[in-house]
């Protein structure tokens, strides 16, 4: 991370972690109550097809406040609906990301092969102006901070019940939007990576 940290001093940028999840119909579990013997059942409606797909970013720069920013892609289990994020996806999630900031970006995510494609690889280099973009070691999601968020949502959403693909967007937007404005849970997301920004005078 020090050559990245260097780099991001350099361009005066914010470091920003990027990761995708998903989410179907199906809660994720959580704690609950009932009578001693008798085993709580909770009924989901709807088909089992389908999930909405998320893709978030953790921005961080010494001396500001963190940022989280996300795209959520719906995907219905219909004949040639798109299942996951195409590469413009991400070029575009970039790109917003740095319109919101108004600052250059050192972009850090994972080896999934869409990461990868050539498109993007050209987009960095024509925008190197502003965009730096590095790829985590392989099996390494401890070192993303963005993984905390998913973690922080699905706490949060335990045990819900929803009827269908938009009841569950509804939900996350909103949980997500809470966790946007606490500061201390983004920079809990980073503190649990071991990893720590700062400027290199500093160090």
């Amino acid at each position: 991370m020090a050559g990245r940290k260097a780099t991001a001093a350099d361009l005066g940028a914010y470091i920003c972690f990027e990761d995708e999840a998903g989410q179907g119909l199906r809660p994720p579990k959580g704690r609950t109550w009932a009578p001693r013997g008798a085993r709580p059942q909770m009924t989901v409606r709807g088909k089992r097809t389908g999930r909405v797909n998320m893709a978030g970013v953790l921005c961080f720069r010494p001396g500001q406040r963190p940022h989280l920013f996300y795209k959520l892609l719906i995907y219905h289990g219909r004949k040639n609906e798109p299942k996951s994020f195409t590469w413009s996806d991400y070029r575009d999630l970039i790109i917003s990301t740095h319109l919101q900031l108004g600052a250059p970006l050192v972009w850090c995510w994972d080896n999934l092969n869409i990461h990868l494609a050539t498109e993007l690889t050209e987009f960095a280099q024509a925008n190197a102006h502003w965009l730096r973009i590095y790829q985590f070691p392989t099996y390494a999601p401890e070192l993303n901070p963005a993984e905390g968020i998913w973690s922080l949502l699905r706490r949060s959403m335990a045990n819900f019940v929803v009827t269908d693909l938009h009841g569950v967007v509804r939900i996350i937007k909103r949980k997500l939007k809470k966790i946007q404005y606490r500061p201390h849970l983004l920079d809990g997301c980073l503190a649990q990576t071991g990893l720590i920004i700062e400027h290199p005078l500093n160090t």
